[in-house]
């Protein structure tokens, strides 16, 4: 209980001091929390929504190409057996 008090006591101070505003609180809690945002994502390797969008559109465009190259093969093959 005595801890708990000199802790309430310290803010206070801080308060009356006009050293600590609601604005300056707020924006360190957010700059910490994006902090250890960032730190996890980089921990699960996970990728940006560009990122993602650009490897996505090259997988369509790759997908598209194996197709193309499945119906040549195919016609190539069709010709072989009618000859």
């Amino acid at each position: 209980m005595k801890n708990s008090k000199f802790v309430f006591d310290k803010i206070t101070k801080l308060l009356e001091q006009g050293i600590i505003s609601s604005r300056d609180l707020n924006n360190e809690l957010i700059t910490i929390l994006k902090s250890k945002r960032d730190e996890i994502v980089f921990k699960m390797k996970l990728t940006s929504k560009d990122e993602f969008e650009v490897l996505s559109k090259r997988v369509e465009n790759l997908e598209k190409k194996i197709e193309k190259l499945n119906i040549k093969k195919n016609k190539k093959i069709k010709r072989v057996k009618k000859s």
